[in-house]
This record gives structure tokens, sequence and C-alpha cells, in this order.
């Protein structure tokens, strides 16, 4: 039978070792900018700027994500690769993974997002020219 002094070194061993696990998500979302509300332009380095809305305000079910991207010049731009990944912060297993946003003819990046329970959530975005990454931005909102 375990002593109460090794029972408590058990503890906080394993302890040490859940905010260590932890750690390296929390820099990893350090990463991403968070993003302001619903269309307010972010500038995209000094070459673009985006714009986002959703379709209609997020409820549960599927809720379109929509981008619409600009270069300097204010004109609208399709060359960039968009990716989201949505998900509960606060639960992981929720998560989708990246998914590419798609085209629509008007030129718009669309994303669906399917809110499966009430509570926080959040869509990492990612925005490619090239390969190469030019912006991460992630935006919250509630159910």
């Amino acid at each position: 039978m375990p002593t109460s002094c090794s029972r408590l070194l058990q503890l906080v061993l394993l302890a040490a070792f859940c905010l260590a696990a932890a750690l390296p998500l929390r820099a990893e979302e350090a990463s991403y900018e968070p993003l302001p509300g619903e269309g307010k332009k972010v500038a995209i380095g000094s070459d673009y700027s985006f714009v986002y809305n959703f379709a209609k305000k997020p409820a549960l079910g599927i809720t379109i994500l929509k981008v619409e991207v600009a270069d300097k010049d204010g004109k609208q731009d399709t060359s960039l690769k968009i990716t989201g990944d949505s998900g509960m912060p606060s639960m992981s297993h929720h998560d989708t993974g990246e998914q590419e946003f798609k085209l629509n003819k008007k030129g718009d990046y669309l994303l669906p997002v399917d809110v499966v329970m009430p509570g926080g959530w959040a869509v990492k975005l990612v925005f490619r020219k090239d390969d190469k990454v030019l912006y991460r931005g992630i935006l919250k909102f509630d159910i």
C-alpha cells in the first residue's frame, strides 16, 4: 500500500505531465491573431486585406463563413488559398481539422462550419499564397 507521500508525489507528477501536455496547444493558438468583429477590414501584410461575415447569425447546425479578399488597390482577389479549422477550444474532439474554403461564382471564399452544440467556438484561418503562409487569424463566437 503506497504511503501518503508517494501518493502525493504521483499526483504532483501527473499534474506536471498534464500541464506540460497543454502548453504546446497554448503556444500554437498564440500564433493566430485574434480577429475583429464581422465586416471589419483586416490587413494581410501590405498586399492584401480581407473581411469576413457569417451568412446568418451562427446557431446550431451548419452556418456558412464568407471571406472576401482584396488586393492593395481594393480589387477583389481570388489568388489566395484559405483554410479553416473550426471547433470548440474547450473540447478538442469537435475540431474539423484544416478544411479548404471553396470559391463561389462571385469570388467569395466559403466555409461551412458545423456547430454541433452550444458553447464557445473558434475558427482558425490560414491564408497562403504559393504555399507560403501570409497570415493566421482566429475568430471566436458563442452559441
